[in-house]
């Protein structure tokens, strides 16, 4: 049985030992965390609607998947956590400029609030490295 090791990049600030994880990969496999458009900083929320967040969160996804040798194609799942579903259409902008071909299946949710009132989206999912072709 493959054991688990944790993916990191320094493009994405890794929470606090103890916390989480943003990225796990156990054999081929992918389990990447909820992220938000949280900077390295641990304070700054980047973007003010959901396209901009979700472009951010996108970038930090793309970061994971390549620390991993992977391509941002790999990713199969997502699920994405928005606090207004009027939003969804800047979410979905922002997916087709990183995916293309077969798109991730998705699941949507709208939630009653993220960690922060300034954070719109939380996006998770996981990637099967070398699925992408």
């Amino acid at each position: 049985m493959p054991r688990k090791q944790r993916i990191l990049s320094p493009h994405v600030a890794e929470a606090a030992p103890g916390l989480w994880s943003n990225c796990l990969q156990v054999g081929d496999t992918l389990y990447l965390s909820g992220l938000t458009s949280r900077a390295n900083d641990g304070d700054t929320i980047q973007g003010s609607d959901e396209y901009e967040q979700s472009q951010y969160i996108f970038t930090k996804i793309k970061h994971l998947v390549e620390a991993a040798g992977g391509k941002i194609d790999d990713v199969v799942t997502l699920t994405v956590f928005v606090t207004r579903m009027s939003g969804n259409q800047g979410v979905w902008k922002a997916r087709r400029e990183f995916f293309t071909g077969d798109f991730p299946a998705c699941a949507l949710v709208e939630v009653k609030g993220l960690a922060k009132p300034e954070i719109l989206v939380e996006i998770q999912g996981q990637a099967r490295l070398g699925a992408g072709g």
